[in-house]
């Protein structure tokens, strides 16, 4: 067959080269070995190459006849010295070469060494078409008949195919690395993936099968920045790497997990790479992607959570997840400053009352000088704050999401939705949700210097109370309880908005939510200044006979003196008896204290019970109702308990009844999902499984801090019997220990993830 190569490429040598750089070539090409995977016999291949080349450009007539073949092909370029027909394998070994395609005629023996060299020399679309023929047509077991028996014999296998498959796999391997370089990075994939499957359907030189794995993992962040930057028309390619990102997240832990995934990114590097894909993600996207990161758990995770739930919400038009947003920053709370996240999503669930006050307790102080700045001519901080709201979702919301970026954020736009309006009217007065931060709102942040103000003016609630809003289709603002004016110190503002024009700005929203109530201490139109002055409160002193006004005393003198003597004698009756009724209460009261003094009786310590004799001490519980959720600790014994009853519902969902509804009350997420589909496809292919477990608790770990994620370690005997059509079909007995991710809610344990560790022989 012929090879399309010619002799001064074997060499690496030009065409004007003279002898003296001819010797010199052929020595540093002999001297220069392939890799050691190669065998013997492929290296002596390629010498015998190199030397047949090396004799030819030797020879003064042999290359000057050659040198005429090489310059015809050079200059008619129509040839096809690319197109390598594949002839009849044959022992010549002739050195003449043809003139329509500038190529060798090797022998099949010499077929490793021409690919070796070809590879060497970077052509790797041509190893490939190349060797991939033989790859295709290895030799395997046929049926002969020898006299009247059939037998099954194995055609000799060509010595020369291990070179010929690492040839071709170390092609793939450098033409991924080139692709790389290039930028194709999926395309590099592609090949690396061929070479690393053929290596490992092979099961032949596993270093370099190594290599191809670790490149096809350094690969991953650029496949997926590739994928997910094509048109969202392209949804197959787009989901792909989406499962690409998930099978990293998978690896490392989660978003600010330590595992790894090995990228060679470190937990910054990885941060920086998923800001980087945010721009290429919808709404929907990040919103699922984050919401389940998040429940790892994930502080990064949730709080990128709350960013694409705040941004659909508010797009689509769906305050609910705004309210889903707002729970999950009372967990980040605990933890960090979110008051500004918290103060804007009461803001947009029309809450303007805890807006206000929560936005008292932030420390973004740039972000408070700039709302307090857009609010002097208001009594309170919501023109600001709304403005600021505006210009928030616009500038540092929005251009995260790729279908959101060119959105404009309007609140009078989205207050004067009917679904938001009709959803708004449904929640909870500001006055029902005032405790609601109040666990969280005073943990650990130092608060800034804030005055409250006592002050109240009775005719502002009047006022608020007859005021309607200005948009007839919104509903009325009911009146709620008025915040306590403020007035807080901050330091300079360094960093003013991005937007030039925002000092001339004003916010275009509905009354609803942003029409201030009228508030006391205006002067001249502009709030004034509060401090924490109170006037006295007055003390009340006991009456006396001292201090009896003189009017009261004449009084009953005259209406005694006005009196008959008989009705005169009937009320010194009753003065009398009145008299020695309150005698008689003060000697009894008097005589009690001595008794106590000189005879004192067994009292109880400390505060006592107020305990009635219409109403139980303690509150019984409704009988049918549901027990309350544990907060304790998981033990072992516990942890044993939810493993078996794990396996108990695995053997019933692939049991011969395939009771797949039990799966849902010990597993959840993905787990769950990923064992329904293994129970059904078995039920479809009326397959079931017998099973018989034991099981010991290894280790049980807190997940972080929060004690409702816990790892459990258990070591797990399972002796399976495999039925089909009610046929026995094998057997296995399997020691593992087996990693529990659980997960409680609502008081029970759950398993959402689970891994094999570790496989006892």
């Amino acid at each position: 067959m012929r090879i399309p190569l010619d002799y001064y490429r074997i060499l690496g040598l030009p065409l004007a080269a003279n002898e003296e750089q001819l010797r010199q070539a052929y020595s540093d090409r002999i001297v220069q070995l392939p890799r050691r995977e190669y065998s013997t016999t492929s290296i002596s291949s390629r010498k015998k190459l190199i030397e047949e080349a090396y004799m030819v450009l030797l020879d003064t007539n042999e290359r000057e006849a050659y040198d005429q073949l090489y310059l015809a092909h050079v200059y008619t370029p129509n040839k096809t010295a690319d197109q390598v027909p594949q002839q009849t394998l044959t022992d010549n070994n002739s050195k003449d070469q043809d003139a329509q395609s500038l190529s060798i005629e090797i022998t099949p023996e010499r077929l490793v060494g021409s690919l070796l060299i070809l590879q060497e020399l970077g052509e790797y679309e041509l190893v490939l078409k190349l060797g991939r023929p033989y790859l295709v047509n290895k030799p395997s077991s046929v049926s002969l008949k020898t006299g009247h028996r059939a037998t099954q014999i194995e055609i000799p296998e060509n010595p020369d195919l291990p070179d010929i498959i690492l040839t071709v796999s170390l092609a793939c391997l450098e033409l991924g690395r080139e692709e790389w370089q290039q930028g194709h990075y999926e395309n590099a994939a592609v090949s690396l993936e061929i070479g690393e499957e053929l290596l490992a359907r092979e099961g032949l030189f596993p270093s370099v099968r190594a290599e191809m794995i670790a490149d096809l993992y350094k690969l991953r962040p650029y496949r997926i920045l590739e994928l997910l930057a094509l048109p969202q028309t392209q949804i197959p390619k787009r989901r792909q790497g989406l499962e690409l990102l998930q099978s990293i997240l998978e690896d490392r832990g989660g978003i600010d997990g330590t595992g790894n995934d090995q990228s060679g990114l470190n937990i910054d590097d990885f941060l920086r790479f998923i800001q980087q894909i945010r721009h290429y993600l919808t709404v929907a996207e990040q919103h699922k992607l984050f919401e389940l990161e998040s429940k790892r758990p994930s502080a990064v995770a949730t709080y990128l959570a709350v960013y694409s739930l705040i941004a659909r919400g508010f797009a689509q038009r769906q305050p609910a997840l705004i309210r889903q947003a707002k729970q999950m920053l009372m967990q980040l709370g605990k933890r960090q400053d979110v008051h500004l996240e918290q103060s804007l999503c009461a803001l947009l669930m029309g809450q303007t009352e805890e807006a206000t006050r929560v936005l008292e307790l932030s420390q973004e102080y740039e972000a408070l000088a700039f709302i307090r700045e857009k609010s002097q001519d208001s009594p309170d901080l919501l023109p600001g704050l709304c403005l600021y709201s505006e210009q928030w979702l616009q500038q540092e919301v929005f251009p995260h999401f790729r279908d959101l970026a060119k959105q404009q954020a309007s609140l009078k736009d989205y207050f004067a939705d009917r679904q938001v309006q009709a959803y708004l009217e449904s929640l909870p007065t500001d006055a029902q949700i005032t405790n609601e931060w109040s666990v969280i709102n005073h943990q650990s942040f130092p608060q800034p210097d804030i005055h409250h103000s006592n002050h109240h003016n009775n005719h502002t609630t009047k006022t608020s109370q007859h005021h309607q809003p200005v948009n007839p289709e919104l509903p009325e603002t009911h009146p709620r309880p008025q915040p306590e004016s403020t007035q807080v110190s901050i330091p300079r503002w360094n960093h003013p908005p991005t937007n030039a024009n925002a000092g001339n700005q004003t916010s275009q929203i509905p009354s609803t939510a942003a029409t201030p109530n009228l508030r006391p201490h205006r002067t001249n139109g502009t709030p004034t200044a509060v401090t924490n002055h109170q006037s006295p409160k007055r003390r009340r002193r006991k009456p006396t006979t001292n201090t009896l006004p003189q009017r009261f005393i004449q009084s009953q003198t005259n209406f005694l003196s006005n009196l008959d003597p008989k009705t005169r004698l009937v009320w010194l009756v009753l003065f009398s008896l009145g008299g020695v009724l309150i005698f008689s209460l003060l000697v009894s009261t008097t005589f009690g204290l001595v008794k106590n003094i000189f005879f004192p009786s067994a009292s109880l310590q400390g505060e006592q019970l107020a305990i009635q004799l219409n109403q139980p001490p303690l509150t019984i519980p409704d009988p049918n109702s549901e027990p309350e959720s544990s907060t304790e600790e998981l033990t072992k014994e516990t942890a044993k308990e939810v493993i078996e009853t794990w396996l108990s519902a695995k053997t019933s969902a692939l049991g011969q009844k395939h009771d797949i509804d039990g799966l849902k009350e010990i597993l959840t997420g993905a787990v769950l999902s990923q064992w329904q589909s293994v129970a059904q496809q078995e039920q479809e292919e009326k397959r079931y499984r017998q099973y018989k477990h034991n099981v010991e608790i290894v280790a049980v770990s807190k997940k972080g801090t929060d004690k409702d994620y816990v790892s459990v370690d258990a070591k797990v005997q399972e002796v399976t019997q495999f039925y089909q059509n009610s046929q026995q079909k094998k057997s296995s007995n399997e020691n593992l220990r087996v990693r529990y991710d659980l997960v409680r809610k609502e008081g029970k344990w759950l398993i959402q993830r689970m891994s094999v560790i570790q496989n006892f022989l």
